[in-house]
């Protein structure tokens, strides 16, 4: 683990802080909006305006908050617009690095070695965590934002009238919907996994693991009635939620104890996660082995040999059977 205290790195393997044996997750620090014409967006300041080759994308394969990203610069077809440098899959004392490895790719704008030194080169005295991924902008040479909800957001819209790949995966009718599901698959289940895998009461676990399950069965019922999440389009709902799914019985059933029940056991949640894997660009953002290593060979305090199992064995190609494909 580790962060950033007036610009310095510290190797703090307590950099995770609890309450009351309660894991919590502390907000992003970059929050600028790059849109189209460079307006201010949401939050932060203007001046970050849509245009192909600025911007620059530092994400980890492991990651699955940073896997949002890389899943949008895919459904956008965003490659020739967006360039992007992938961390190795080894989070140690140096935090996330570029050290050379299976589908790492290093830093060709800033030569940075640790991720760090990105934080460091946009504010000299930023304290806190470090984090992927992180929307860097080549010509101010600073971070935009390193929130992945809001860089999502960003990708779906902003670069339209540059060639992205039409499609609106945050469409006006359905937001109030998408928000609903967003805001308890965030806090049961996107983040649930980490509550109940870095909770150090067994109060805050069995709380965790609680809701986490009580979100699964929500889901599968909900999958049940309708073909996607917020309806019958396809959303961000949809791949926010996705990301967990993919990682849940190959990491989080394991080594987060989230072992009530694995996905292969909600037929229409399984058959889902198979279908949003097979989407069009998708499986190419999939890395299990990046996954897999990073949380077994990280996690010392959990895993302290960083023994990565062999199983389970997943076919995220076999066929879903939920129409319109395979």
């Amino acid at each position: 683990m580790g962060q950033l205290l007036n610009g310095a790195w510290i190797a703090d393997d307590d950099a995770l802080r609890s309450a009351g044996g309660r894991f919590l997750r502390p907000a992003s620090s970059f929050r600028s909006w790059l849109t189209p014409d460079g307006a201010a967006g949401m939050s932060g300041g203007a001046g970050f305006r849509a245009e192909a080759g600025r911007y620059h994308l530092y994400l980890s394969h492991a990651c699955p908050w940073a896997h949002r990203t890389a899943i949008f610069r895919a459904l956008k077809r965003l490659d020739a617009l967006i360039g992007v440098s992938v961390t190795h899959w080894l989070m140690g004392e140096q935090g996330w690095t570029f050290e050379p490895g299976p589908g790492v790719i290093g830093d060709d704008i800033n030569g940075a070695r640790y991720l760090y030194e990105i934080y460091s080169k946009a504010d000299p005295a930023y304290s806190g965590r470090v984090t992927v991924p992180v929307l860097w902008d080549k010509q101010r040479r600073t971070i935009v934002n390193n929130e992945s909800s809001e860089i999502i957001r960003m990708l779906n819209s902003a670069f339209d009238a540059l060639g992205a790949e039409p499609g609106d995966y945050y469409p006006e009718r359905l937001r109030p919907e998408i928000d609903a599901v967003n805001e308890r698959v965030y806090r049961t289940l996107n983040n649930g996994v980490y509550r109940a895998g870095f909770a150090r009461t067994q109060e805050a676990y069995d709380e965790a693991v609680r809701e986490l399950f009580d979100t699964l069965a929500w889901l599968e019922g909900r999958l049940a009635r309708q073909r996607y999440l917020a309806g019958d389009a396809l959303t961000e709902a949809d791949w926010r939620t996705f990301t967990t799914l993919v990682r849940f019985d190959a990491v989080y059933v394991g080594h987060f104890k989230c072992n009530l029940r694995r996905l292969a056991d909600y037929p229409n949640l399984w058959a889902y996660t198979r279908e949003l894997y097979q989407y069009p660009g998708i499986a190419a953002t999939v890395n299990m082995a990046h996954i897999k290593r990073h949380y077994y060979e990280s996690h010392r305090r959990i895993n302290p040999y960083a023994i990565v199992p062999i199983g389970p064995a997943l076919d995220f190609a076999a066929p879903h059977g939920r129409g319109g494909g395979a």
